[in-house]
């Protein structure tokens, strides 16, 4: 029988294969990633590993001969180029084809680079891999030391800013650059994340909002400064951008599956139990777009919890389940001393009627909840633990919440 292949190097093929061997799974078993690493995940790359408080072992879900043990064959260092889902084969960088039985698509996603003069110079980074967090956080530490660091960060979205706090944590200095009014503000809304903004300005970052990169500066082939479209030019002696990334679509797209349109947020179409168009090939991660129960609509998340939980469900689909994925979205951000979690989705471009708090936002202990026509469609709760499950069922029951019981929620 032909082998199932997880194809990503990311915590959703590591889930994915930890619950097929749990389900009982015994047949060939093969992931191949690009990366010359055993899958991994990345929320430590922007915050402890970045500043060497943890060490490399803390970034992957599953340690290395636990594949050996489990019959995986991990192939690193290889690209899937082709997807063939009639005749069930994937093709590779070296040539080489590769037949399965069912497949997993889990490849990510891209940074969105800068397209300026001068973005090749040294000095310039991108965070999406281990590797990208090790360069840069070397540069970190070597800034941090000599007691000189300037860091310009474009990109004011989660990275950014988790990026910003590192490096303030490191002793840097920091300035962040913004196209719109608010950082976070196409998540959040002005409400949050104008408390965001305060809290990286209380600890010492400089702001450019409005504004967008236009050139980088060099000397010897290093970066010393970012020009922006408003005249200013900025110091650095590193850049780290942050401006998003593109989710790696274009194997399914060449292979002929569903995608989803760009107006519900794109990627590959998945029904509930994350197959595509193709039965035997599935989709998980960035790049999957999934039908929510509860919203109506398909969604498509980057973050931690979408990769940890479809690749559990996606497993699990691959050898015969058919529940249909119900988990609502879910993330997390630690900056400085200020832990979040959230949970849910708000379409802050179409608008929400507003935000209500409970809690004390001075002492940035709170929840915040987000409301539509009355209901609350998200939460965040910000140095406050193990309210999640109470967030959600206020979600999930789909009724309008008074404001003076969400006043009341934290007690």
């Amino acid at each position: 029988m032909d082998p199932f292949v997880l194809v990503g190097g990311g915590l959703t093929t590591a889930r994915a294969a930890e619950a097929l061997r749990t389900e009982g799974y015994d047949g060939d078993l093969v992931v191949v990633t690009a990366e010359p690493h055993h899958p991994y995940e990345r929320p430590p790359l922007s915050k402890d590993y970045l500043r060497g408080e943890a060490e490399r072992d803390a970034v992957f879900p599953l340690e290395e001969a636990w594949y050996g043990e489990h019959g995986v064959e991990v192939r690193t260092g290889e690209t899937v180029v082709g997807l063939d889902p009639a005749s069930r084969t994937l093709t590779l960088s070296d040539g080489a084809t590769l037949t399965f039985a069912k497949a997993l698509l889990a490849p990510g996603s891209t940074p969105r680079t800068l397209s300026v003069p001068g973005s090749d110079l040294a000095g310039v980074h991108y965070l999406r891999t281990i590797d990208d967090s090790d360069r840069i956080s070397a540069q970190l530490l070597e800034a941090s030391l000599e007691g000189v660091g300037r860091l310009v960060v474009v990109g004011d979205g989660w990275i950014g800013l988790e990026v910003a706090a590192s490096a303030r944590t490191l002793g840097l200095d920091v300035t962040v650059v913004g196209r719109g009014a608010h950082p976070l503000g196409r998540v959040l809304g002005t409400e949050m994340s104008d408390f965001y903004a305060g809290v990286h300005t209380e600890h010492g970052v400089r702001w450019q909002r409005g504004a967008s990169v236009t050139g980088l500066r060099g000397a010897d082939g290093r970066v010393t400064g970012v020009d922006l479209s408003d005249g200013t030019h900025l110091g650095a002696d590193v850049v780290v951008v942050g401006a998003g990334v593109t989710p790696n679509i274009g194997l399914a797209e060449a292979a002929g599956l569903d995608l989803r349109d760009a107006a519900l947020g794109g990627g590959v179409a998945v029904d509930g139990t994350l197959a595509t168009s193709h039965p035997d090939v599935f989709a998980g991660g960035d790049i999957a777009s999934i039908p929510s129960p509860h919203y109506g609509r398909p969604l498509r998340v980057e973050h931690w919890a979408i990769a940890q939980e479809t690749g559990t469900h996606a497993g699990k689909a691959m050898l015969g389940a058919t529940d249909p994925y119900d988990k609502l979205p879910y993330f997390y951000s630690d900056q400085y001393d200020v832990g979040m979690e959230y949970t849910g989705w708000v379409d802050v471009q179409a608008g929400y009627d507003d935000v209500v708090v409970s809690g004390d936002a001075d002492k940035r202990e709170f929840v915040a909840f987000w409301r539509v026509d009355g209901q609350v469609v998200a939460g965040m709760a910000v140095n406050v633990w193990e309210q999640m499950e109470r967030v959600e069922e206020l979600i999930r029951s789909g009724r309008k919440v008074p404001t003076t019981e969400l006043e009341g929620f934290v007690g």
